[in-house]
């Protein structure tokens, strides 16, 4: 009887060894450490010693202890592959391709059970990517989540390669997830506490074109990699395994612009590019990144439709731009002797100009059946009379401007008193800084530290900012935007006794801002300011005030003339005067003259004078 079942027993064994074939421990304890397992994973390494994994999601472990252990998860994995094929597109082998593949080819798995991955094979066919270009929308002030910047990648296929048409491509993006209607404020303080939670989304390309073009109106950036199609074949492969997976997300690590480096070492493994953002990833240092990486072939841009609208109104006089408008809102002027009378060659300039200032208006909004018919009309007239084509010079690429950190060095005096003071800025711009790759009239710093050593070896904390932006966006005939600034941190302030006081403040204003002349910004706001100061009675005094000045783009950097005032609720004035020119020494290299005169009904107005070095580097 032995006998007889002798042949079915070794069957038996053989299928069960066919089923989970052991592996040596050692190879694969060696496995489990191979830098593509850990990128698969999004695994690093704790300082104190063990494994982390970024992603914040049960879904994408098969193993309990799989988001600490690489082994653990390897081993798990392992053992999934070879589960009952009836699972289909529930198979670890249909949830994890890139594992699967990898693994097939490490340990030459040639007896996995075949399993038809439907659902996968549908969702790849569907994409069929060929190349990838590194897409990066620029900064956007009046959006917490876009101060500075933002990137995302567009999978093309080789049907649109070929035709030259993104508009059928696809875009991968990551972002944190929204729920409910978080104010401005509540925004960026869970963006960089961590709480809200991130996700991969893949969707047509030309929606992200609409929502940063034309609802953000931010400037666009593509800039096509060389990665090859089976590159980003094994990339997209890597995002099905990611599908509907959480990450907790920071607004300046764990972010939109390192997620994506991950994948991109995914695609080419040994780019090593995550390792040199150990503490922030602010957008442009990515791209700046993979541009010294040697991965761009070929850079795109695309202005927004406020700088197209804007570049076909320069050309018009102010009379002609008030035409465009009235035309705008009512196409039977179009009719008009008056506008008729006009050369043909201008009245084809003030009808497109017409045309992108209505689309301009009508963007984010419902349709209107009133504008959509404007709209034809003003096509209309552009096609029986079209102007001269629009050129747009190309801005200075966003990496070509400077690196986001600062170093600063200076020597100043305040009322004859020497001082030497050390400084660093965490990120990013301010208005006086070299200008190349950043808009004139923007300023993001965040994590600002600055201490000073007077005469006699005294030390003091001169400043903690946290946040200070500034958006002096200038107003013209076509466009009217609002001005504001918001800050908040420690800084000096005058005292009792000639003393300065280390204050927590927290102020912002809005004004509006105007052109003067080429290059010459004239700015005026109305600002509110709260503070902590140990020398008034309440815990916290409001103070109302203005803050105005001029903003200069001259031959050697930039000039601001700054004049500020706070009249506070019990009685204090505190006002100041201010003049700062930045010489611009190199890309990242830049030396700045400071002069101010304070005003306090405390003490005699202080005079104060500086000279610093700024260094920026990441």
């Amino acid at each position: 009887m032995f006998l007889r079942l002798l042949p079915l027993l070794l069957s038996l064994l053989g299928t069960a060894s066919q089923a989970a074939p052991p592996p040596a421990p050692a190879p694969l304890a060696q496995l489990a450490q191979h830098p593509y397992w850990i990128a698969l994973g999004h695994y690093e390494q704790r300082l104190s010693g063990g494994w982390r994994s970024y992603v914040d999601d049960a879904g994408f472990f098969l193993a309990a202890e799989g988001e600490h252990s690489p082994l653990a998860e390897l081993q798990a994995t392992l053992d999934g592959l070879y589960a009952d094929p009836s699972l289909g597109d529930a198979h670890p082998q249909c949830r994890f391709p890139s594992r699967t593949r990898w693994l097939r080819q490490q340990l030459a798995l040639t007896d996995l059970p075949p399993v038809r991955c439907q659902e996968f094979a549908t969702w790849y066919a569907d994409i069929d990517p060929h190349s990838t270009v590194l897409v990066f929308p620029d900064a956007y002030l009046n959006s917490p989540s876009s101060m500075f910047g933002h990137t995302l990648l567009r999978i093309d296929s080789a049907a649109t390669a070929d035709s030259g048409t993104a508009l059928l491509s696809y875009a991968l993006n990551f972002g944190a997830m929204i729920e409910g209607l978080d104010n401005s404020i509540l925004y960026a303080w869970k963006g960089l506490a961590g709480g809200y939670p991130g996700q991969f989304a893949l969707l047509p390309y030309r929606e992200k074109l609409s929502e940063y073009s034309s609802l953000e109106n931010r400037d666009l950036w593509e800039y096509r990699l060389d990665l090859t199609p089976e590159e980003t074949g094994r990339m997209i492969e890597h995002v099905w395994e990611l599908r509907q997976i959480r990450f907790d997300y920071f607004f300046f690590d764990e972010n939109c612009s390192y997620r994506l480096l991950e994948l991109l070492e995914i695609a080419r493994p040994g780019l090593k590019l995550i390792d040199q953002f150990p503490l922030t990833a602010i957008p442009a240092d990515t791209v700046r990144a993979v541009k010294d990486a040697g991965l761009v072939q070929k850079v795109n841009y695309r202005p927004s439709r406020e700088k197209e609208l804007l570049a076909r109104a320069a050309p018009l006089q102010p009379e002609e731009i008030s035409w465009a408008q009235a035309v705008a809102a009512d196409t039977e002027l179009l009719g008009d002797d008056g506008f008729n009378a006009l050369p043909v060659a201008r009245q084809a300039q003030i009808q497109e100009t017409a045309y992108r200032l209505l689309r301009y208006q009508a963007a984010g909004q419902e349709r209107d059946p009133d504008n959509a018919a404007r709209s034809f009309r003003l096509l209309q007239a552009i096609n029986q009379n079209p102007p001269a084509r629009l050129e747009i010079d190309t801005p200075t690429l966003p990496e070509d401007g400077h690196e986001s950190r600062t170093w600063q060095l200076a020597l100043g005096s305040q009322d004859q008193r020497a001082y030497a003071e050390y400084g660093l800025r965490m990120a990013y711009h301010d208005l006086n800084d070299n200008l190349a790759g950043f808009p004139l009239g923007a300023q993001i710093e965040l994590g600002k530290l600055r201490i000073r050593q007077y005469e006699g070896n005294q030390w003091q904390l001169e400043e903690l900012g946290l946040v200070n932006i500034r958006s002096l966006t200038a107003r013209n005939q076509l466009l009217k935007p609002w001005s504001w600034q918001v800050e908040t941190g420690l800084e000096r302030v005058a005292g009792k006794d000639g003393q300065q006081r280390l204050v927590g403040h927290l102020n912002g204003g809005a004004g509006f801002t105007s052109p003067l002349a080429e290059n010459v910004l004239g700015y005026a706001l109305a600002t509110l300011r709260v503070e902590h100061h140990q020398d008034f009675a309440a815990k916290l005094s409001p103070a109302a005030g203005f803050d105005s000045g001029l903003l200069w783009r001259n031959r050697a950097g930039n000039l601001l003339l700054e004049a500020q005032a706070d009249y506070f609720h019990n009685g204090e004035v505190r006002r100041s005067l201010g003049l700062t020119q930045q010489l611009e020494l190199g890309r990242n290299l830049g030396l700045r003259l400071t002069a101010q005169r304070e005003f306090t009904q405390w003490s005699a107005p202080q005079n104060e004078v500086m000279l610093q070095l700024r260094w920026y580097h990441y």
